[in-house]
């Protein structure tokens, strides 16, 4: 089974749902990790690993989703709630500019009251200011939810929000994209389709996005297959995924509870994912999951690309995950695997080599 499959990917060929699911389920780590090294040696001949300098800029932690997995939302009313004003926001901004930040990842709740007129204005407001930056912003279910909030539909949500300095949109909020899975674990979040539906209309609208899985919480190994299909799906309609991103589930303080997916685990479904996604360019390791060691691993394993240095994050700290690193230390961390580093815009432009 291993050697047909192999030959499959030589050929360059994609493998099928049966074939993945035996390769998560039924091989050996290291012979799938050596298949994924091996497509990643050939997409990236050049022995780089890239990251972006940015910062997660959470506007507000109210949220009406409320979904089981997760430690940051508040209730609206909450002591602990809270909303940025644009002067905060810009601050926070400046500070990720002069650290030679270029992209500005920007997500909050599903806030009860906030309309497609405050984001349009805290967009133009930041591109007036902050022009080189990128703004990599608002999951599928926020521009969802703005839309209907605004009274809008989602293609022109999408539209509104592009005019006003969106550049592009990241993959947040895909979870599983498996409706079973979604239902237990955020009930009050839209379902795969709706998530795909915003992904494809703003590949449509001329922007590129991300797509994320997060993995280790009620799947099963099939739905985790049927996760990957669907974005190598997407991708093969609209070619405007420009990454994929899979992390684990971090149950502390959370309502789902539970553990985390191992090591090993997170290893497998990375190397999987760089063998079923073959038309996404970057695979990229979660070290604000993982940490930095299990990163490093991570590149033997698939991935090409270290994500962000995270100037800040709230999401996953939340929940008890607090892993850090500055742009020095990823250097060393790509150094260190016998990788070249490069600094990258949010489109995978590389901006410097050391």
């Amino acid at each position: 089974m291993l050697e047909r499959i192999a030959g499959k990917i030589s050929r360059g060929a994609g493998i099928n749902r049966a074939e993945a699911l035996r390769l998560l389920t039924e091989t050996d780590l290291l012979a799938v990790g050596k298949l994924a090294d091996g497509i990643r040696r050939k997409r990236h001949p050049h022995n780089r690993v890239t990251f972006v300098v940015d910062r997660n800029v959470n506007y507000s932690n109210v949220c009406v989703s409320k979904c089981k997995f997760c430690a940051f939302y508040r209730n609206d009313g909450d002591t602990d709630a809270y909303l940025l004003d644009s002067e905060t926001i810009h601050g926070k901004i400046q500070e990720l500019v002069d650290r030679g930040g270029t992209q500005l990842l920007m997500q909050g709740g599903l806030h009860p009251t906030l309309t497609i007129d405050w984001f349009e204005e805290l967009f133009r407001g930041i591109k007036a200011r902050f022009p080189q930056v990128q703004i990599h912003s608002l999951s599928p279910a926020e521009v969802i939810h703005v839309a209907k909030l605004s009274g809008l539909t989602m293609p022109e949500c999408l539209k509104r929000l592009q005019a006003a300095g969106l550049d592009s949109v990241p993959g947040g909020g895909a979870e599983v994209l498996v409706d079973e899975v979604r239902l237990e674990i955020s009930p009050n979040k839209i379902g795969w389709r709706d998530w795909a539906a915003v992904m494809e209309e703003a590949h449509a609208q001329g922007m590129r996005t991300t797509a994320t899985m997060m993995f280790g919480s009620k799947e099963k190994p099939a739905d985790i297959v049927e996760h990957l299909f669907r974005v190598r799906e997407i991708q093969e309609k609209t070619g405007g995924f420009t990454a994929f991103i899979p992390w684990t589930f971090q149950p502390s303080n959370t309502e789902l509870g539970g553990t985390t997916a191992t090591g090993v685990e997170y290893l497998k479904v990375l190397a999987l994912s760089r063998i079923v996604l073959d038309n996404v360019d970057n695979i990229q390791a979660s070290w604000v999951t993982q940490g930095a060691r299990m990163a490093q691993v991570a590149l033997f394993f698939g991935a090409n690309d270290l994500g962000g240095t995270m100037l800040e994050e709230n999401v996953v700290a939340a929940a008890g995950c607090s892993f850090r690193m500055n742009i020095e230390e990823i250097i060393d961390l790509a150094r260190g695997a016998g990788f070249i580093p490069a600094k990258r815009n949010t489109l995978y432009e590389i901006l410097e080599e050391y």
